[in-house]
């Protein structure tokens, strides 16, 4: 059996990535920083519909814990699967805050730096070892930084997820020689608990938003997680560098 690893895979994008990664067959390890109880809700889903995962704890925005992960994941692969690596590595989790320009404080700016590109890199680069040759990346970037998009109060978010973009190219050309494919999905609005669920909080905002997109409606995680596994499967293997906005036509 193929296993993946879902970073923030206990609510949003990232579960609904674990729920349709297991759906086609492959084992999950998915982690969770604030929410264990989501987390194993996602567990026990997947394990009665057939499949199996683990739930293990990481802070992306902490490098320090990676090696500690890494031992977790070796532990959970042998005891679950009796392998000795991973198929797939979804880099997902992550935190979202805005302000404009003039107001992003050097704080936030080193929050959304660490957990945004700094985890992602180095969660990577620690997990490297286990990945399989033949295996395959999916980075979770943002609409935010694609050049249609320029929404003001979102300079920091979207120039760490920039970099995730670079970041996505540059690995797809350095690990090709393992066979190892390297993508992007860049979501437009899509209802999530990012920003202390923002939608639930302001959904005055919400019409403006579909107004934007050529769809006529917010995205749901599960239109983003769709996709997500998709690039993970067999079906694209002749995809990789690539960044795919899954936005529904926003700002089109």
């Amino acid at each position: 059996m193929q296993v993946a690893i879902v970073t923030g895979g206990s609510s949003g994008i990232g579960q609904s990535a674990a729920l349709r990664i297991a759906a086609r067959g492959t084992g999950v390890i998915l982690t969770y920083n604030s929410s264990p109880e989501r987390a194993l809700e996602t567990v026990r889903i997947i394990e009665k519909d057939g499949g199996t995962a683990v739930a293990l704890p990481l802070d992306v925005g902490r490098t320090e814990t990676f090696p500690a992960f890494h031992e977790s994941v070796v532990a959970a692969l042998r005891e679950t699967w009796q392998r000795d690596d991973v198929d797939f590595l979804v880099n997902n989790a992550g935190r979202a805050e805005a302000a404009l320009f003039q107001d992003t404080t050097e704080a936030m700016f080193d929050r959304l730096a660490q957990v945004l590109l700094k985890g992602p890199y180095f969660l990577t680069q620690t997990l490297l070892p286990l990945l399989a040759d033949g295996g395959a990346i999916v980075n979770t970037s943002s609409g935010s930084a694609l050049p249609q998009v320029t929404e003001p109060g979102y300079s920091a978010y979207a120039t760490m997820k920039g970099g995730l973009i670079v970041l996505t190219r540059y690995l797809a050309k350095e690990l090709s020689p393992r066979g190892i494919r390297v993508n992007a999905v860049a979501p437009g609005a899509t209802r999530t608990r990012l920003a202390d669920n923002a939608f639930e909080r302001f959904p005055e905002v919400i019409p403006a938003l579909a107004a934007k997109t050529a769809l006529g409606r917010l995205g749901e995680p599960d239109d983003v997680g769709a996709v997500i596994a998709t690039l993970l499967g067999d079906d694209c293997r002749w995809i990789t560098a690539q960044t795919i906005d899954v936005s529904g036509g926003f700002e089109l």
